[in-house]
């Protein structure tokens, strides 16, 4: 049974109704469709698994369970607001246990009912999508400013942890490894906290408070006494660190439409990919300077900056939480406790919450595409890690660099970014706007019911050259080190390694919030757990590895590996459609 939508709109007694839209060959035209006509869209998108053309302006997908609920609550709050009497008895028939059918004949049609809040009309400048250019571009800007510090944080102070050892009198490698990884594991945990948060309160309140949390743990990292209380500093930040990563995502998603986020998308990624990048290149001149104290410090008044301009300047996308203030206005100015909005679940916080903890890992159970990119991207992102733990003792010991000047080796993961990032920037729009018109051309001649939005699987193609990038790299990096050849060689393999990385990070991170839109941030949220524990763990093992086996070696292992995953992308290409819709993820 296909899962039901809340895609109800006000009466013309309330609100305005947003007209649905009609895809066309060439366009969108906007035209009154009748609810049987939206409802049998809505469906048949469920069915064809496009959870993305369910935005988060427009409606959830709820499970049957999910609908019975929001339709008890909706009846509860009519009978406390004394709209209809005859609804207490009603609120009986929705006990556990009652159908259904009960539910929905006891419950208005959102399309009818004139307490639904929902946007005045298409051109609502209240709806995130409708914002003026400037106001998306400082809201992105300001997004992709603090998810381009906290990644910065986790790796900035690596080129100096030679002089933490010294100055803490710990000559465990371990540790060595531990003080600069365990930053990632609070990347792991601090999703679980913040992501349902988010979709309880909006996005703005939790940016705020992880900011002030961030910058607290940052200068408590700066006046570390000891080294356990370093770690645990670390990871304290890294927790708080977590949110813009987490969240940022789907901030983005409420702003902009599908078909031109990819641009918006690698502006914002690139702070995942190249704050940990940058972060060595510039912390390799303070600990060889002022000292390994002064990143933390460096780190805290930068954080401290964006944290007030996002006070002052960032403004709430959440369509849910927007609509639900409106709610509240309305209720305050009529005194009908009765009005809420159409994106309303009826849960109380404290159930939204616990929803939001299980459900990234819900969907990572229950949907093999989460899962599967998931774990692909963990392995890339914990290659990321290991190669910090390897590349400064490297090109320390076997090239002769100065504490100072190691942190430039990282520039070739940086310039290989780069160029992924400029290569997948540019391709993938233009590519899922000619596979979505050529998709509709030949549906339309076969007289078939157009797509409405293009399918999360047009982001997929760039994986294809994206995918051998990893191996090469990692092949060209470990035997040239091994054998001493000139250090600009390996220092290309990193950046053969960069570029891989960065298209593998991308087309899959779009693609989940292009195929999870609603749940965008639950969706991050699990890639986010488990790619940020594998980059936590993985870099313990890289010292032990090289060791063992050599440069050469320990990284073809990492190569070996890589390859391995290249028959991946080839069949989710093919078979990720159908998986996906065979397993479309609805709501708890």
């Amino acid at each position: 049974m296909a899962s039901q939508a809340t895609t109800a709109a006000p009466s013309e007694t309330s609100e305005p109704q947003l007209e649905p839209i009609k895809s066309t060959k060439s366009n969108r035209l906007h035209k009154v469709e009748s609810p049987e006509e939206r409802a049998a869209k809505l469906e048949l998108a469920q069915q064809e698994g496009h959870d993305a053309d369910i935005p988060s302006n427009i409606g959830y997908v709820l499970s049957e369970e999910g609908e019975r609920k929001r339709r008890q609550s909706i009846t509860l709050r009519k009978s406390e607001a004394g709209n209809r009497p005859s609804l207490a008895k009603d609120v009986e028939k929705t006990a556990p246990g009652a159908g259904d059918q009960d539910v929905s004949e006891s419950t208005t049609d959102d399309e009818n009912d004139p307490d639904v809040v929902w946007w005045d009309g298409p051109d609502d400048p209240e709806n995130p999508m409708n914002w003026p250019a400037w106001r998306k571009m400082v809201n992105c800007g300001l997004i992709s400013a603090i998810t381009f510090v906290t990644p910065l944080a986790s790796s900035m102070f690596a080129p100096g942890v030679p002089e933490v050892m010294v100055d803490f009198e710990s000559s465990s490698n371990t540790l060595a490894s531990f003080v600069v990884s365990v930053y990632v594991l609070g990347f792991a945990a601090g999703p679980m906290l913040f992501a349902p948060l988010s979709e309880i309160y909006g996005r703005t309140i939790v940016y705020h408070i992880s900011n002030v949390g961030f910058v607290a743990f940052l200068l408590g990292s700066a006046l570390a006494p000891t080294m356990n209380s370093l770690i645990a500093f670390r990871f304290l930040s890294g927790l708080f660190g977590s949110t813009p990563l987490t969240n940022g995502g789907g901030s983005i998603a409420d702003m902009i439409p599908q078909d031109r986020r990819a641009a918006w998308m690698a502006v914002f990624s690139l702070g995942p990919l190249m704050g940990p990048i940058v972060g060595p290149v510039v912390g390799g001149f303070v600990s060889g300077g002022p000292g390994w104290r002064w990143c933390f410090w460096i780190l805290t008044i930068t954080a401290g900056v964006i944290a007030i301009a996002m006070l002052i300047f960032l403004k709430e996308t959440y369509a849910p939480v927007i609509l639900e203030r409106k709610a509240e206005r309305k209720r305050k100015e009529t005194g009908n406790s009765a009005i809420r909005s159409k994106l309303d679940v009826g849960l109380s916080p404290a159930d939204y919450f616990k929803k939001g903890i299980v459900r990234p890992f819900v969907m990572l159970a229950k949907s093999p595409i989460c899962l599967i990119f998931s774990l692909y991207i963990a392995v890339v992102y914990g290659y990321l890690y290991l190669m910090f733990t390897s590349i400064t003792s490297i090109f320390l010991q076997t090239y002769g660099f100065s504490t100072s000047t190691v942190g430039l080796t990282f520039l070739g993961l940086g310039i290989g970014s780069l160029l992924g990032l400029a290569y997948y920037s540019i391709t993938s729009d233009k590519y899922m706007k000619k596979r979505f018109k050529e998709d509709n051309d030949r549906l339309a001649a076969e007289g078939k019911e157009l797509l409405e939005n293009p399918k999360p699987e047009y982001r997929l193609p760039p994986l294809m050259l994206g995918a051998p990038l990893l191996p090469i790299g990692l092949f060209i990096y470990g035997w040239t080190a091994e054998y001493g050849v000139h250090w600009i060689v390996p220092i290309l393999g990193t950046c053969i390694v960069g570029a891989g990385n960065l298209v593998i990070f991308m087309a899959l991170q779009l693609y989940l919030v292009d195929a999870f839109h609603m749940y965008a941030a639950s969706a991050l949220a699990g890639n986010t757990v488990v790619r940020s524990i594998a980059g936590g763990v993985l870099p313990l093992a890289g010292l032990p590895l090289f060791d063992s086996l050599g440069v050469g070696w320990g990284n073809s292992v990492l190569g070996f590996i890589a390859t391995a995953m290249l028959p991946a992308p080839f069949f989710i290409l093919k078979y990720g459609e159908r998986m996906r819709m065979k397993f479309e993820f609805k709501d708890l």
